[in-house]
């Protein structure tokens, strides 16, 4: 069951640099969207300025166990919390709530719950760098590891623009080392398509692709979110934006009586 869980939570997302200028007939010249190393990291890096943000999705996650295409609602009060509630046939299955200071979240079939910090949905995804505002960004595909203009190869591609890192990132957690061989793939609109990270001591990977953005007011956010772990086995969550709504909403979460914790190790 605990593959049951990490489909709610693991669901609960850079050279001197010029864009092709394209003239078509009787069309105006396209201005480039950065002209330079600066403007692409400081447009990468924008915060996001919503207050509240309501998704409808579907989530199929492929662990190897027969787990049914799962209607989600994610709910998004910015920098606060992440609100996730998971159907099957129209019934309640699992939901999640995550907060800077942890996560917390339950599912029906085994009655079982996890109350934690952040270093169990890191041992989900295979990785140590992982909190709330991270998670946050890789829900709605913005840049969610830190980017160093120092640390990382700006390349202007067919397709957009490519990071690579200049050298291994390191990133620290419970007094854990670990290092990692980055690359992030943007579109020529820099809208983040593809994070691919790479444990350099186990080999464990995380690769997390977006497609299909869309404006939503003055956000552009996915429809189509990737996520794909490798270790042991390879594991992969599949979630489809239907609907984005900015408005408030009730977020009601209490673990049920008599449901048990469940540790990952």
């Amino acid at each position: 069951m605990k593959n049951f869980i990490l489909s709610i939570f693991a669901a609960l997302a850079l050279f001197s640099c010029k864009t092709r200028t394209v003239v078509q007939p009787n069309s105006p010249i396209e201005k480039p969207i950065v002209n330079s190393n600066k403007a692409f990291f400081d447009k990468i890096s924008q915060k996001d300025d919503f207050e509240s943000l309501k998704i409808s999705s579907k989530v199929n996650a492929e662990t190897g166990q027969f787990i049914p295409t799962l209607d989600a609602t994610f709910y998004v009060e910015n920098n606060q919390k992440i609100w996730i509630n998971l159907q099957a046939l129209f019934i309640t299955m699992a939901r999640g709530i995550a907060t800077p200071s942890g996560i917390k979240g339950f599912e029906k079939l085994n009655k079982t719950y996890i109350d934690s910090d952040f270093s169990y949905i890191n041992n989900l995804l295979k990785v140590n760098f992982i909190d709330y505002n991270f998670l946050q960004n890789l829900l709605l595909g913005k840049t969610f590891i830190p980017v160093n203009e120092n640390d990382y190869t700006l390349t202007n591609t067919e397709q957009g623009f490519t990071l690579n890192s200049i050298k291994n990132q390191i990133f620290e957690a419970n007094g854990k080392k670990s290092e990692y061989k980055i690359s992030l793939d943007y579109s020529s609109d820099l809208d983040l398509k593809k994070v691919f990270l790479e444990d350099l001591a186990s080999k464990n990977t995380l690769e997390i692709n977006y497609e299909n953005f869309e404006n939503i007011g003055s956000q552009k956010l996915p429809k189509n979110v990737k996520i794909i772990i490798k270790g042991q086995k390879t594991q992969q969550i599949l979630i489809e934006n239907t609907k984005f709504d900015f408005l408030k909403m009730e977020t009601p979460f209490s673990i049920p009586a008599n449901y048990t914790k469940t540790i990952i190790k």
